[in-house]
């Protein structure tokens, strides 16, 4: 099944994408969602016009062995691939952890997934009743807050992050949106502050970036024992 698997890229070295490990990044095909913000809109569709045969990328992370720790299936959204757990077990079976970056676009798949973790980026898009205004497709919200649940239980190593796009967020907000993630008992949280360059909704990147929240980090700073500003 792992065959089936759909590459859209692959970034050969990174140490931002899996935090203390040297690891590649696997961006899987296919998205069912359609984040204003997005910055790899090339990979939303199901099949793309630059995917990589499977069997090259076992051979280059064969090549890889014993010089990176870990491969991040990123995407997209890989947990929408039914090869993901094959291509999981045989890239462990090469000596590397696994890392996992997921907004749980279909919490019964998620579900399924998280397990053969070692460690999960998780995607919040925002409060429930807000989500669709960032994805476009009814329903995420809840979608995304319980495949946060199923990842609060599965006991895996995570990281909480939500993208902010000023036009898509206030302060207040986001510090809702903070404070609830804290009350869930979420214990790492980052702020990612967008990508202006390339999204797929082009208005967005008219709009200037506002920066100067240092009070709101300040207040998330006391909810969360690690929380991470990029930007």
């Amino acid at each position: 099944m792992s065959r089936m698997l759909r590459v859209g890229g692959l970034v050969p070295l990174t140490t931002l994408d899996y935090p203390g490990q040297l690891a590649c990044v696997l961006f899987c095909q296919g998205c069912a969602w359609r984040c204003r913000y997005c910055h790899n809109p090339d990979l939303i569709g199901p099949r793309g016009s630059a995917e990589l045969d499977w069997c090259r990328v076992l051979a280059f992370l064969q090549r890889r062995q014993g010089l990176l720790d870990a491969v991040v299936f990123s995407g997209g959204e890989p947990t929408l691939q039914e090869g993901l757990p094959a291509a999981i077990h045989e890239v462990r079976q090469m000596g590397f952890r696994i890392g996992l970056h997921s907004a749980g676009i279909k919490p019964a798949a998620f579900a399924k997934v998280v397990g053969l973790a070692d460690w999960v980026g998780f995607d919040v898009k925002a409060l429930p009743q807000d989500s669709e205004s960032v994805t476009g497709v009814a329903g995420s919200g809840a979608a995304n807050w319980r495949s946060l649940d199923h990842l609060l239980d599965s006991g895996v190593d995570y990281e909480c992050r939500t993208t902010v796009h000023w036009h898509l967020f206030d302060p207040p907000r986001l510090l809702e949106l903070a404070e609830q993630l804290s009350e869930r008992g979420v214990k790492r949280f980052a702020i990612q502050l967008v990508r202006t360059a390339r999204m797929l909704d082009p208005e967005l990147s008219l709009i200037s970036p506002q920066t100067r929240q240092a009070e709101l980090w300040a207040q998330m700073r006391e909810l969360f024992p690690e929380f991470i500003l990029r930007g």
